[in-house]
């Protein structure tokens, strides 16, 4: 019997999105305990590199806490038998769903023809989400992507993704020739879920891109009809997005640097044994320290540090100079 978790999340459903190098165990554990969205997601896991000799290494990605519950994992690659065989590990390391990436428009990414490459190739795609669904068994498996390659495509790639009658496909609003710039076209997310009624009625849609606060996610939600939204930059400069009653603009100074100290600890804990370098942890300060004097000249300071030690006695040093 398939158990679906998506149906059993009242609407809308807010999802954090995945992203390279920032939604990894240390920052999803933050988000489950200061601002939980309704499901959240992995970063992008290689099926390639979950199917060699080094998948140990790869497994680091797959490392959750029980809080982050519903978690999906996402996969990329372009060898169906590897989703296959990477759907199963996810299964029986307790994923509550498995998405495929089909939308990711990195160089890296796009030259193995992965990601938004499959695009390009809907065949080979449609061969993926099979031999996905087949290793993830009563897991539900659904689809994140754009609106086309070069051009939006609505006939050629979105139809046909909905035939496939997926649990969910998340629709960011690009291209993948727009890479980030320019601006979503909402417009024709709305779009696809009116495809999607007509197609695909059980397949939810969730719109991406450009939403910057949650009140513009419920806006967007109800403007175009949709089950959900999926949220990915705006968390790294607020982890507490998905907070209704609090935000980062509400927290004192001690409490910005606590959340900061906590995310360092788990990083650190997590990762201990891993080639990870500490310099990953870089790109959250900003998301902690900002918006109050000094806060500038403190980053700096701290890019310098080299550990967590370090980073602590930076901050005290701050709270003591200058207070909380």
């Amino acid at each position: 019997m398939k158990f679906n978790f998506w149906n059993k999340i009242s609407r809308p459903i807010l999802v954090s999105a995945p992203m390279s190098g920032i939604t990894d165990a240390s920052f999803r554990f933050m988000l489950a305990k200061y601002g939980k969205p309704d499901v959240i997601f992995t970063e992008f896991v290689s099926c390639d590199g979950l199917c060699s000799d080094g998948k140990e290494r790869l497994l680091k990605q797959l490392i959750y806490n029980k809080s982050e519950k519903p978690i999906v994992a996402q996969l990329f690659g372009s060898k169906p038998e590897n989703f296959y065989k990477s759907a199963l590990i996810c299964k029986k390391l307790g994923f509550d769903g498995i998405d495929i990436n089909m939308g990711c428009p990195d160089k890296s990414v796009v030259k193995q023809e992965s990601g938004s490459s499959l695009i390009k190739d809907p065949f080979l795609a449609g061969k993926i989400i099979e031999a996905t669904r087949k290793g993830a068994g009563n897991l539900p498996v659904s689809v994140k992507t754009r609106l086309g390659y070069s051009q939006i495509d609505m006939e050629k790639w979105i139809n046909y993704l909905l035939k496939f009658s997926l649990d969910a496909l998340t629709i960011h609003g690009r291209t993948k020739k727009q890479g980030y710039g320019g601006e979503a076209n909402w417009e024709k997310i709305g779009h696809v879920k009116t495809l999607a009624k007509e197609i695909s009625p059980e397949t939810l849609i969730i719109g991406n891109g450009d939403v910057k606060t949650l009140d513009d996610a419920y806006l967007k939600v109800k403007k175009y009809d949709l089950d959900g939204i999926m949220i990915g930059r705006a968390l790294i400069a607020n982890p507490l997005f998905f907070k209704k009653t609090r935000q980062m603009k509400d927290l004192s100074i001690r409490e910005r640097f606590d959340m900061l100290l906590e995310h360092i600890k788990i990083f650190e804990e997590v990762f201990r044994d891993d080639n990870r370098n500490f310099s990953d942890m870089k790109k959250f300060y900003k998301s902690y320290i900002s918006d109050f004097k000094g806060a500038s000249a403190l980053r700096f300071e701290l890019m310098k540090a080299r550990n967590g030690e370090e980073i602590k006695d930076i901050v005290e040093n701050f709270l003591n100079e200058f207070g909380s």
